[in-house]
């Protein structure tokens, strides 16, 4: 592809001719050299003429048939390929391109200039759009697109850069373009922003510079001021237009777009860009590897109610990617778009992203490592909210208790056989009718006493709602669907009528969380139901919203909302496949501008109804979208019990956690199909390490909760087992909980983060670790007893023994019989851990019991985060406790930074020190000589220290 003269920011002032750039590049000499004939005539021969016009003859005829063809494609398309614009056939060129020119371009660097998936293109309908056709023959992998068969020229017209002018921020520009597209409505003039908010953050956005377009409204950070030494420079292209950002470090390009056409039309946006790596992570939701394939791999996104399912766009929007540059530096990208779209991965490697409304608002980030880049964007959308701590305990769920006897049974079955559980729920067979805020009154009458007893147990309660609100009962029989409609917070079609849909209670209402009206009706809603069954948290499910009728009961209007230009690749192929009408009207937009929102607006009603009834909210949503950590947690919807399921489940946690939202978790043992011992037994102890554990299933199956009889004793004993490991480490879980809160860090964390530079770390994704020090290596295939994990360079410790494993970066083969999931300990860690009970409300005031380990050198460190686990904002008023814990030169220290009188309840009971390497002669305690234990595999114990965790202490040995 060419490669376009650069130009500095200072070099681009219209007041006297552009300079000219002191110094170029050998590529880009020999580039600007092949464009030199697009700015001066050029002679041709008479014979070249007269062929050519005999040419433009004979595709005119063929363009008249074209486009009559184009206007009858037949109904049973969701939408067509937009006629050619005159200006298109106008183009230099005729409406063919030079065979040399197209053969040029490589493979790997054709950008897509037909992405319409019907009809199939052919040279007739490239060419009229003015762009190359060469029919690849390789046959494209399974679910691929393949090598484009028509791609841009690169002439290509786009826009031209005619200004650019300093602001406080960075700088101002004017883009136009000359000819137009072949997508109706080009917006001819855009205003360009070039924001340099912060040294490791630039946001660029391109609009409409006469008319005001959709912004997605979400709370993003208002820079002032311009960064004073940013770690990125950009560079212009003027025409057409392009801009490359770098990192200022290296030099490396992280954004360069003058590699195909700018878009923006008014239902059609669309910008490409080379990536500096192949290495790609983010981009959610999509069931596939935590490292993308860049191999023609379309990912769309536009909320939708299906099952985990490869190459299918699912319940989340979240446009965003961190890249892998050489060497091992990060960065991030996200464009601020809730419109549906595709993303589109090539192997140059190259991104292109093409939406179908709204603006281009892009957030690039700078790293330089992972972590950062992950804490610089939830800066951006919102750092995570902090949980209440029985949130992180074992949560038991089912679709089919079918009473709330049945239900309780299951609580009492739990505790009989002292398996942890810190909270029920259920889903929708407790409502009468599946209606929200109701119960069954017969078989749920016991409701109010069994959440009565788990409150009594220290045990929570949390059950499901549904967005749908049932519309078909007699007037003044049910206050949520006659309230709603009485003030008018119902979703409207077109018409301005309320929108009926159907779902689980048969036709429904939707409510419009866009509208502060709603937020107060939900909160009464809740606050009614609270005052039957005191519930503890929210299960908002269904709210794409789905809608088991496509749009609505009497169908959607046919318009340019409904069917626009380009439909991105959607399951259904249209945007009102089973949600409601795209032209919907909600109080902040039409329902085609903020469709994928609506999980995240419901997310933010329920939370702040749960802090107005003074809880720290507990919410778990199906719908997400950028900034939904603030406000709930997810889980990873109706997966199957299938060994598959068990491995998709961990690229699907990391990438929640690269994305803001840390408290996730998949359906443990399976949503979907019935389970086995062996899959349940595995799942379980994985499950055991979602930063969100519940085990769910669906109605009809096999019951999976660890009490049932289908499990063998040895195999309800390792389940119990794992399930009391993740109670005993619950202090680290809270704690990695308060830096994702505080520092927007991850929680359960790719090993790609720790060992940037270990190129081996980055399509890992059956291994995991919680923080920086514990890796998780769980077993995923069935019949087998050990597994395979890899350990980057350095000195491990196996969590249960402290023998350690000294690391070049190999794989290792590690014993799994059924019982047993394999942890290690990364060197220079101090764990804390706890003495673990059936519940983390009892479980809170034993002992701790601090394992240390102990680097080559003998150094270590870690912390821990203390309150009452249910307060509102106790860090930001100050009711928390946080302690350091430090090691070096033979001397542990405990330090307390902050005093709170949560800590002075818990008491430190034993110090572990693992890779201690000489055996000690002496062990003492704030000076005070003391008993201790040593092992051959190098650990040091020293017991029975009754140490109150609010007074600092040091350990030595000699």
């Amino acid at each position: 592809m060419v490669s376009y003269k650069l130009l500095t920011p200072e070099d681009v002032y219209f007041t006297a001719p552009v300079p000219v750039p002191a110094e170029e590049t050998d590529e880009q000499k020999h580039s600007s050299s092949r464009l030199c004939c697009k700015n001066k005539s050029c002679s041709t021969s008479t014979a070249f003429i007269a062929l050519a016009t005999f040419l433009f003859v004979v595709c005119c005829v063929w363009l008249i048939g074209t486009i009559f063809w184009l206007k009858n494609p037949g109904s049973q398309l969701p939408h067509r390929p937009p006629s050619p614009s005159p200006a298109a056939e106008n183009r230099e060129g005729g409406s063919g391109q030079s065979p040399e020119k197209c053969n040029a371009i490589p493979e790997t660097h054709r950008f897509d200039c037909f992405p319409e998936r019907q009809p199939i293109v052919t040279r007739e309908l490239c060419e009229v759009r003015g762009c190359c056709f060469i029919q690849a023959s390789a046959v494209p992998s399974p679910g691929k697109d393949g090598v484009p068969w028509c791609f841009y020229p690169p002439d290509f017209a786009s826009y031209t850069l005619d200004s650019l002018n300093d602001t406080e921020l960075g700088y101002i520009g004017k883009l136009t373009r000359k000819q137009k597209t072949y997508y109706p409505r080009d917006i001819e003039n855009l205003q360009l922003s070039v924001m340099y908010e912060t040294d490791s953050r630039l946001h660029i956005k391109m609009t409409d510079a006469t008319s005001a377009r959709f912004e997605v409204p979400i709370s993003v950070p208002n820079a002032t001021k311009k960064a004073a030494s940013p770690g990125y420079s950009v560079e212009f292209s003027k025409e057409p237009f392009g801009l490359i950002v770098k990192r200022t470090s290296t030099g490396t390009v992280l954004i360069n777009t003058t590699v195909a056409p700018l878009f923006f039309a008014d239902q059609f946006l669309q910008m490409s860009t080379t990536l500096p790596s192949q290495y790609i992570y983010g981009l959610g939701e999509h069931r596939a590897g935590f490292l993308h394939s860049v191999q023609w791999n379309t990912l769309t996104f536009w909320a939708r109610d299906v099952p985990p399912t490869e190459l299918t766009n699912l319940y989340g929007v979240h446009p965003f990617y961190l890249g892998v540059e050489p060497g091992g530096l990060a960065h991030g990208v996200f464009l601020l778009n809730s419109n549906a779209m595709d993303v589109v991965l090539q192997p140059t490697p190259a991104l292109t992203w093409r939406t179908i409304g709204g603006i281009l608002d892009i957030y690039i980030f700078i790293g330089p490592d992972p972590s950062s880049v992950v804490q610089q964007y939830t800066e951006v959308v919102g750092l995570p909210s902090m949980p209440p701590f029985w949130a992180l305990g074992f949560h038991l769920c089912r679709w089919g208790y079918q009473t709330s006897n049945a239900t309780w049974q299951v609580v009492k079955g739990m505790r009989n056989y002292g398996i942890p559980q810190d909270a029920q729920w259920n889903d929708i067979d407790y409502m009468d009718g599946f209606r929200d805020f109701t119960t069954e009154p017969e078989k749920f009458d016991t409701l109010p006493e069994m959440v009565k007893d788990l409150h009594d147990h220290g045990q929570r309660y949390v059950m499901i709602l549904d967005p749908g609100i049932s519309s078909t009962q007699p007037p003044g029989s049910y206050w949520p669907y006659d309230e709603g409609l009485k003030r008018g917070i119902f979703i409207n079609d077109s018409d301005g009528n309320t929108l009926i849909g159907k779902v689980w209670p048969g036709l429904t209402a939707f409510p419009d969380f866009s509208n502060p009206e709603t937020h107060q009706w939900w909160y009464e809603n809740l606050q009614k139901f609270y005052e039957k069954v005191p519930f503890d948290g929210l299960w908002i499910d269904m709210n794409e919203p789905s809608n088991f009728e496509d749009g609505s009961l009497k169908g959607c209007p046919s318009n340019e909302l409904e069917n626009p230009p380009y439909t991105p690749g959607i399951l259904g192929n249209v945007l009102r496949a089973k949600t409601v009408c795209a032209s919907a009207v909600q109080k902040t937009s039409v329902h085609y501008n903020i469709h994928s929102l609506y999980g995240l607006m419901e997310a933010m009603a329920s939370a702040s109804a749960l802090r107005r009834m003074g809880k720290r909210p507990f919410i778990i949503s199906r719908s997400t979208f950028p900034s939904q950590g603030r406000y709930s947690g997810h889980w990873l919807g109706d997966n199957r019990s299938q060994w598959k399921d068990l491995y998709v489940s961990i690229p699907g946690m990391l990438n929640f956690n690269l994305l803001g939202i840390p408290l996730v978790g998949a359906d443990i043992c399976g949503f979907g199909g019935s389970t086995t011992e062996e899959l349940c037994v595995r799942w379980m102890q994985l499950g055991a390490f979602y930063p969100f554990s519940r085990n769910h299933n669906t109605n009809n199956e096999q019951a999976q909760d660890p009490t049932d009889p289908m499990f063998s004793p040895l195999a309800r004993t390792a389940m119990k087992e794992v399930l009391l490991l993740r109670y005993s480490l619950f202090p680290l879980l809270y704690t990695l909980f308060h830096h994702a809160h505080l520092q927007g860090h991850t929680v359960a964390r790719p090993l790609l983060f720790e060992f940037p530079e270990d190129v081996m770390t980055y399509s890992i994704d059956r291994q995991f670790l919680w923080g920086r020090s514990l890796l998780v290596t769980p077993v995923l295939e069935p019949r087998v007893n050990s597994v395979i994990g890899y350990f980057p360079k350095g000195l491990w410790y196996d969590y249960y023994t402290g023998t350690s494993l000294k690391s070049s970066g190999e794989k290792v083969k590690l014993e799994a019989p059924l019982g047993k999931i394999n942890l290690y300990l990364r060197e220079g860690a101090v764990i804390p851990t706890q003495t673990p009970n059936t519940t983390l409300w009892s479980s809170t005031g034993n002992p701790l019991h601090l394992i240390v380990t102990l680097s080559e050198k003998g150094l270590a460190e870690g912390d821990l985060f203390w309150d009452d686990g249910e307060s509102l904002d106790t860090y930001e008023t100050n009711s928390y406790a946080y302690i350091v814990f430090n090691v070096s030169e033979n001397t542990f220290t405990s330090t307390v930074l902050h005093e709170n009188i949560e800590a002075t309840y818990i008491m430190v009971e034993t110090v572990s020190f693992f890779g201690v390497k000489d055996q000690p002669t002496n062990v003492t305690v704030d000076s005070k000589e003391t008993p201790f234990t040593y092992l051959k595999n190098k650990v040091l114990t020293v017991s029975n220290l009754s140490l109150n965790l609010s007074k600092g202490f040091t350990i030595h040995w000699s």
